[in-house]
């Protein structure tokens, strides 16, 4: 298992959960990921990225919500976690993520090369 690859374990065992709004994708928006994560999504044609970054959205948004939710990237598990990437529904875990973790993540992002996704 690579170094950044542990990485991702750790912050996905250290970004609080919570339940978001039946139907909702309010931060569904374009976002940026990892190679590893990358590597973790189903592949999507250019096409499907294009329209997808026109309507402002994300290329594994379905119909029913997000198709890769299970391995969805760090960004996208962060939000509603801290005040900075906020629920515009006020949804959101009991504590929010510790600072000590959202530092670490700030610094992981800064520090890995990310994505379009």
């Amino acid at each position: 298992m690579s170094p950044n690859s542990q990485k991702i374990r750790f912050f996905r065992r250290h970004i609080p959960a919570f339940e978001c709004v039946p139907g909702c994708h309010d931060c569904c928006g374009p976002i940026t990921a990892s190679s590893e994560e990358m590597a973790r999504l189903p592949v999507k044609s250019e096409a499907a990225h294009e329209a997808a970054l026109a309507e402002l959205s994300c290329p594994h948004l379905g119909d029913k919500g997000c198709q890769v939710y299970a391995e969805r990237p760090l960004i996208c598990r962060l939000f509603g976690t801290t005040p900075r990437l906020a629920c515009p529904r006020g949804k959101g875990p009991a504590a929010m993520i510790s600072p000590q973790i959202e530092q670490q993540l700030e610094r992981y992002f800064a520090a890995t090369r990310q994505v379009l996704v």
